[in-house]
């Protein structure tokens, strides 16, 4: 970004609606309108996949698919693939949480409808269809096929399948696919709706002169289609389950660490194939979003290294990545990276200069700016240019609740960075936007000033985590005129 800008984190799923769930429908593009007219440039999101039993966006089915529960179900009206109204549930949805079982089995009815209309009207050989298939084909043949056999298959994971499946024989491919062929057929049709409506969205938002910011998980489930497609690429044993799996020793948010239990990538096989993997999934994902956060960038350099079966991430050792090479060959084809490093976290010497090295912006968060004295990194007076500045991000605490909750040396050091015992959240969203960071980017629940109910993501947890959303476009009206008047305060 060259020139200083702000924004608002929030993901797809948070925005209000009738049905349960944020989707790509009309309250988006009116989130959308809220963002011009408060001034700001950029709507960061997280990763758009398809989720696992956890609903995080950062364990999917796919590194490429989208996710069909925010497909929006008035636009099939719009367009024809459903008729008459959609009736309203027999209880009504929370307005500010989302129940994702109720959604599903609310929705799941009326996509299916609007697949058989699709395919009576010759969806299939539509030219628009024809176009979305040529240019998606090299991953949406394998994810259509692993979603109808993860639907259809008995057993825990793709591991479990017939050998021969599991192997990707050329034979068992075909069998397979035109036993499920229904199934198949029936998630090429909503990856089509759903990229068909997710452009549409980010082209009125690039007119509006608001950029997408989105989301690339540094690792993929095991339980996935990219696993499954790509055995080879992966740190696995025999029977094809990890050697090692991914998380992060303790830190600031965990005593015993994180433990993903993602599979770790084996580099030298990434190298052998030219990166060619991970540089399609950067191309697919710059195609999507006007640039990118890699999250833990720090595992393109070295990661943590867990053996399989442990219980907690304490026992496990750094190895050794290849982001490096990957990287430059990247910028040999695209030139300037328009990507994010998500730099958090115990980062060595050799991480910040990755990270420099391709111009990369990284990331600061004032909530962790008060645990010790004025050198702190994370505190604005700190800061520099080519960062991107939170208050916090989807895995803090929102800033109210934060406020409420430290402590001693903390607090302290919080009230005396004020000048001031009363500290409240639009005190700490001033001084982001006033720090030298290019671009600033604030939570909307910390722009709202909402407790801890509205916490996105407690991380090492399970429970309670991607479910917040909030009611109404109309309450964000107030809080919008502050934030426009401080975004043309710092010359945002």
């Amino acid at each position: 970004m060259s020139n200083r800008t702000s924004g608002i984190l929030l993901h797809l799923t948070s925005l209000p609606g009738k049905y349960g769930i944020g989707s790509l429908g009309e309250e988006a593009y009116r989130f959308v309108d809220w963002l011009a007219a408060s001034g700001q440039k950029i709507w960061q999101i997280l990763p758009l996949g398809p989720t696992d039993f956890s609903h995080s966006p950062y364990q999917c089915y796919s590194a490429f698919a989208g996710n069909s529960d925010l497909i929006d179900l008035d636009e099939l009206i719009k367009i024809g693939l459903l008729q008459g109204e959609i009736a309203p549930p027999t209880k009504a949805f929370p307005l500010e949480s989302i129940d994702y079982h109720r959604v599903r089995k609310f929705r799941e009815p009326y996509l299916q409808k609007s697949f058989i209309r699709f395919r009576e009207i010759k969806g299939f050989s539509w030219n628009e269809y024809h176009h979305f298939w040529n240019q998606n084909s090299w991953w949406l043949e394998s994810w259509s096929l692993f979603y109808a056999c993860r639907k259809n298959l008995k057993g825990k994971d793709w591991s479990y399948w017939e050998e021969l499946l599991v192997k990707h024989n050329h034979s068992a491919l075909h069998n397979y696919y035109h036993t499920y062929i229904e199934d198949v057929e029936y998630q090429r049709f909503l990856q089509f709706v759903f990229y068909k409506q997710w452009f549409s969205l980010k082209r009125y938002a690039n007119s509006l002169e608001v950029k997408i910011f989105g989301d690339i998980p540094l690792y993929v489930s095991y339980d996935s289609a990219d696993v499954w497609a790509n055995q080879k690429l992966f740190l696995l044993d025999k029977q094809r389950k990890p050697l090692v799996v991914g998380g992060v020793p303790p830190d600031y948010f965990s005593a015993t660490g994180q433990l993903w239990g993602n599979p770790l990538y084996d580099w030298k096989k990434m190298e052998h194939h030219d990166f060619e993997w991970w540089i399609s999934r950067i191309h697919f994902n710059l195609s999507l979003f006007d640039f990118v956060r890699i999250d833990h960038f720090r595992g393109l350099e070295s990661f943590w290294a867990v053996p399989f079966g442990e219980k907690t991430a304490i026992k496990g050792e750094w190895l050794k990545a290849n982001g490096d090479l990957m990287l430059s060959l990247l910028q040999r084809q695209i030139g300037h990276l328009p990507i994010v490093a998500e730099d958090l976290g115990i980062i060595t010497a050799e991480v910040h200069h990755l990270r420099k090295k391709y111009h990369l912006p990284g990331m600061k968060v004032m909530q962790f700016g008060f645990a010790s004295t004025g050198d702190n990194e994370h505190l604005p007076h700190n800061f520099e240019t080519d960062f991107v500045a939170y208050t916090g991000t989807h895995d803090n605490d929102t800033t109210v609740s934060w406020l409420k909750k430290i402590k001693g040396v903390e607090r302290d050091h919080l009230r005396h960075y004020f000048g001031t015992t009363s500290v409240d959240h639009w005190k700490m969203i001033r001084a982001v936007m006033g720090s030298v960071s290019m671009m600033v980017v604030i939570p909307l629940q910390d722009l709202l000033g909402l407790d801890a109910s509205a916490r996105m993501n407690t991380p090492g947890t399970i429970e309670s985590n991607w479910i917040w959303r909030f009611s109404s476009i109309d309450v964000l009206k107030e809080d919008g005129e502050k934030l426009k008047a401080l975004t043309k305060l710092y010359n945002r």
